[in-house]
């Protein structure tokens, strides 16, 4: 059997968005403190290797194929990838694990600078199990909100083209439960040494992101025609929207940052995964500065509300996510000229999909991270030691630093990783 374009362009596409993980951890390392900044990159490259061992086993099988109730594939229908060499499905395979890979990561900017890497080593397979794998069954896979499936012969045919709901809605509903778990960061909103430490990781990170994002978008097209509008909306949504971010910040604070143009264009990113290949040029240029506007202000209501999303998980990946995949509901294309979002007279049908998709996702990723979450905080413990969040994750989690500042002796490095890891002293 000879290897099709479309097979090849799968490959690329699937490195492309493998590449998308370590650029995350280069994005949530520049945001974080230089004490912290390995542990950030280390949370993403743990996630890799830890869902690329699952998808092999589990995973894969997890996400189609017959499954129970619409909810999940048979976990043992390609256990190992046995059954699939010689098959170009295996291509699928690897193309698939990359989606799931940096969905969990997303996750991980919530907790910065105050998990427990070995907790965070329980979290990521438990979660990619139980809640990734049932969504992109339901929505992809042929489940509930697949063609065909039970919800959709209800409430209308959901608008998912590369994973508003399965991947944005999911990882930022699921940071903000986890960040709740955890709590605040000592000094939170309080000390400015939480500022992040290295911008141009930060841009370095987020044009990555954008690079990455071709592949993350575009892969599954199936014609050439589809693949230009998907190319061109990933092009023009995030430059949108870090305009709309920039401006937005120059209202409100009086200056345009990087870290907001860096921002703006992962917010653009996140708002058009979901319709890539359902709406017009013009329309992504609008959705983009929407969302990187509404965005702008998402980010600050953690202050606001008392949470500590430490690098703005929910403001942007919950945010624009749930901006990308409601706004098909106004602004999808008619298909054949039937159907559309209501600004094609396509009427509230495609909305009610939407807005099903968006609490059915909600429902899941809150509810499953919340018990995942709270056994792992109960049984592990999933934060680390006042002294050690105060001495650096990185020295007290890895033995490590990102930076060095001058000498230090190793008997004064071994000091101070030993009173890190020490207990607290009992309270009166």
């Amino acid at each position: 059997m000879h290897i099709t374009a479309e097979q090849i362009w799968m490959m690329v596409a699937a490195a492309l968005t493998l590449m998308m993980t370590p650029a995350l951890g280069l994005f949530y390392g520049g945001m974080t403190r230089a004490k912290s900044s390995l542990n950030m990159i280390m949370m993403s490259f743990l996630s890799a290797a830890i869902v690329g061992a699952i998808w092999a086993l589990w995973g894969y099988s997890m996400i189609g194929g017959e499954g129970f109730l619409g909810l999940f594939g048979n976990p043992f229908a390609h256990f190992g990838l046995s059954n699939l060499i010689g098959s170009p499905d295996l291509i699928k395979v690897g193309y698939s694990a990359t989606f799931a890979i940096i969905t969990v990561a997303l996750i991980s900017g919530a907790i910065a600078d105050r998990a427990k890497f070995s907790s965070w080593a329980v979290f990521v397979p438990v979660w990619v199990t139980l809640v990734y794998c049932p969504l992109a069954y339901m929505v992809w896979g042929g489940g509930l909100m697949s063609a065909g499936g039970a919800l959709t012969q209800v409430f209308g045919q959901v608008i998912d083209f590369a994973g508003g709901t399965v991947v944005e809605i999911s990882s930022g509903a699921a940071a903000f439960v986890l960040a709740l778990i955890l709590g605040k960061r000592h000094g939170f909103g309080k000390d400015p040494n939480h500022r992040p430490h290295n911008i141009p990781f930060i841009m370095l990170g987020a044009a990555l992101l954008w690079f990455g994002w071709f592949g993350f978008n575009g892969g599954a097209a199936t014609t050439a025609e589809q693949a230009g509008l998907i190319w061109v909306n990933t092009m023009l949504a995030p430059a949108a929207a870090m305009i709309g971010w920039l401006v937005t910040e120059k209202v409100r604070h009086g200056h345009p940052t990087s870290l907001g143009a860096a921002s703006g264009v992962v917010a653009g990113l996140v708002a058009i995964t979901p319709s890539c290949a359902n709406i017009s040029p013009a329309a992504a240029l609008g959705l983009g500065l929407v969302a990187g506007a509404a965005c702008a202000v998402f980010v600050d209501l953690k202050y606001k509300f008392g949470f500590d999303d430490s690098l703005d998980v929910v403001g942007v990946h919950l945010g624009a996510g749930l901006i990308g995949t409601l706004a098909l509901g106004f602004i999808a294309l008619p298909v054949d000229g039937v159907g559309g979002g209501l600004f094609y007279g396509g009427g509230l049908q495609q909305l009610i999909a939407q807005t099903t998709a968006v609490v059915v996702t909600l429902v899941v990723s809150v509810g499953m991270t919340a018990a995942i979450g709270l056994a792992i905080n109960k049984t592990l413990g999933f934060r680390v030691s006042h002294e050690a969040e105060t001495v650096g994750v990185d020295l007290s989690e890895h033995a490590e630093t990102a930076y060095e500042f001058g000498e230090m002796s190793r008997s004064h490095f071994h000091s101070v990783l030993h009173a890190a890891a020490a207990p607290a002293p009992a309270k009166d």
